[in-house]
């Protein structure tokens, strides 16, 4: 099942994808903003993606459910992330780049960004 998501398309019949995951807490709504200050006139038309992680506990915020790509466990960086959660989401994110070769965007014409997390 694939993530909702919030998308923005600078143009008719898109030619790239980016595909932007939002930081712990927020959502897809967050960076959509932006989109206007990432563009120039003469750039081929783009498709903005900006999926909503699931929500889930967050151990490190008190267990407190938020949106979140993996569970952060601790601050200590070999013992920060669930693996299980960290996996789950690189599935998520694969699907969309493989929806976005079904809408005629290959993966090589998909630029993956992402904050915080």
């Amino acid at each position: 099942m694939l993530l909702d998501c919030v998308e923005h398309e600078t143009g008719p019949a898109p030619a790239w994808t980016v595909l932007w995951l939002h930081g712990l807490g927020a959502d897809g709504h967050d960076f959509e903003p932006i989109v206007p200050e990432l563009v120039r006139p003469h750039w081929p038309a783009l498709r903005f993606v900006f999926p909503h992680a699931p929500v889930r506990p967050v151990t490190i915020n008190g267990g407190m459910p938020m949106r979140a790509w993996y569970d952060i466990r601790d601050l200590d960086l070999a013992n920060r992330a669930a693996e299980e959660g960290v996996a789950e989401s690189v599935r998520q994110v694969e699907a969309l780049i493989a929806r976005e070769g079904g809408r005629g965007v290959p993966p090589s014409r998909v630029v993956l960004a992402g904050f915080s997390q």
